[in-house]
Formats: structure tokens, C-alpha cells, sequence
């Protein structure tokens, strides 16, 4: 809402957001934080869950067609544009099935499930490409790097609920991906530490509490001494996270130090 504010009185200033390479990628985040919210409120508001899962879905379908569209068609993008953001407005339809399954909406979320995967898949091996033989992304975008673990371990969350929660081979894939990357990003902590705390060090939050439900949810289907030691050291990790981005992030807001110009 408060976005929406700035596009009314300030409509030239949201499209030059829109139309720049890297910014263009966080708008989904509104689509995608709709059907999150319509997620959580299934069992105690299904009703008002059902119509903001509706609009989030029509939302993120809308950015998925504008974005790859310009994609396409772009005389800008060049591949040190490219960074891990870049799945939030196509990989995000991966989300759809959270709620859609439920809901009854089972083709739907198929249709979106199939979209997510096989663009994760594309635009992975793009940034592979980037990460390899390219300069790294700037300082300010490494926390970005923890978006690599969203797309699986959402996937293997929205293959249960497309599989009327039965594990299979391709859900442990998808979990163990993602699992695999989590560990990858841990052991490169040191590099993540010289951060100075920037906005973007809130894309951590999204894919830690991804792996962190993921794991729950194996914990459920598997069991085990491993998972049942897993699954609460993510939540504490995932609570101490949060903690310290609000602290921060509120830090930073007296001081003055977030929404400067870059």
C-alpha cells in the first residue's frame, strides 16, 4: 500500500524502478507476499485466503509476461545484470501450489508449478555462467546469494502439495538440492560477514525460512535422529535471523543510513 502511495505521487520514479535491470526483479514481491499471506491464512480465513491467493496469482502471471517480456525485447541487459533476484518474478509461480492445491485449483497450480521449475532451471544456468566466468555481483548484492536456496526447497514444498503429500524420488531431489545449497552458502560465510548490513540483507530471510519448513516437512515424512536435529537448528537460526534484521534494519532507519541514493 505504501508503494502504491509512492506511485501516485510519484508515478515517474516507480517506472524508472521498474525499467532498471536489477530493481525490475523485486516488484513480484508484492504478488509473491500475497500468496504467502493467503498460505498462512488458509485454515483460520479461507475465505479471504481464497480471494488474495486469486489476485496474487493473477498479479505474479501479470509480472511473469511483463518481465520476460522485456527480457526479450531489452537493448540494456548485460549478464553483470544478472543475479539471483532475477528468480523472484519467474520462479516465485512455484508458490502458487502452497495455497492453490487446497483450495481446489489443482490445474492452476500445476500450470504455475511447470513455469517456476523449468525457468529455475534456465536462469540457474545463466547464473552459473555469471558466477563462473564473470566478475562476482557487488558487495552490496552478496546476501542475494541466499535466494539460490528458495526455488528447490519451495519446489519440494509445493511437490508435496501436488502429490497429496507423498515422498517421492523428485521431491528428495528438490529437498536435497536445496539442502546442498544451504550448506554451498554456509561455507562461505567469511565472504557474507564483510557485508556492511544493507537493505538486502533481508534475502536471507525468504530462503532461510524456505529451508527451514522444507526440512520440517522431511522431518514429517522421514523422521529420523538427523532431521529431528535439523529442522529446530534452522528455526533458532531462522528466529536469530529475523531478530537481528529487524534490530538492524530499525538501527539503520534512526541513523539515517537505508534509502540513499546509490
Amino acid at each position: 500500500m505504501v508503494y502504491l502511495l509512492k506511485f501516485v505521487r510519484h508515478p515517474k520514479e516507480v517506472i524508472a524502478e521498474f525499467n532498471h535491470p536489477i530493481r525490475m526483479s523485486f516488484f513480484p514481491a508484492t504478488s509473491i507476499g500475497m500468496l504467502l499471506i493467503a498460505t498462512a491464512g488458509l485454515e483460520t480465513l479461507p475465505t479471504a485466503a481464497l480471494y488474495l491467493w486469486a489476485l496474487g496469482t493473477a498479479v505474479q502471471l501479470l509480472f511473469t509476461l511483463v518481465i520476460l517480456s522485456n527480457w526479450v525485447h531489452h537493448e540494456k541487459f548485460q549478464i553483470q545484470h544478472s543475479n539471483p533476484a532475477w528468480f523472484i518474478p519467474i520462479v516465485g509461480n512455484i508458490l502458487v501450489p502452497l495455497a492453490g492445491v487446497q483450495l481446489g485449483f489443482m490445474e492452476v497450480s500445476w500450470f504455475f508449478f511447470s513455469i517456476g521449475l523449468i525457468f529455475w532451471i534456465v536462469l540457474l544456468t545463466i547464473l552459473m555462467n555469471r558466477f563462473f566466468f564473470h566478475p562476482m555481483i557487488p558487495g552490496k548484492l552478496l546476501p542475494t546469494l541466499f535466494i539460490l536456496i528458495a526455488p528447490p526447497a519451495v519446489a519440494f514444498l509445493s511437490w508435496l502439495k501436488l502429490h497429496n503429500g507423498i515422498l517421492d524420488d523428485a521431491g528428495r531431489i528438490f529437498y536435497y538440492f536445496a539442502l546442498f545449497t544451504t550448506l554451498l552458502l554456509f561455507a562461505q560465510m567469511k565472504y557474507f560477514a564483510r557485508v556492511q548490513f544493507a537493505l538486502p540483507w533481508w534475502a536471507y530471510s525468504f530462503p532461510m525460512a524456505a529451508i527451514t519448513l522444507a526440512s520440517m516437512a522431511m522431518l514429517e515424512q522421514v523422521g529420523g535422529a538427523f532431521f529431528a536435529s535439523l529442522a529446530p537448528l534452522l528455526l533458532t537460526l531462522l528466529i536469530a535471523l529475523i531478530v537481528m534484521l529487524v534490530f538492524n534494519t530499525i538501527r539503520a532507519m534512526l541513523r539515517g543510513e537505508i534509502c540513499l541514493p546509490e
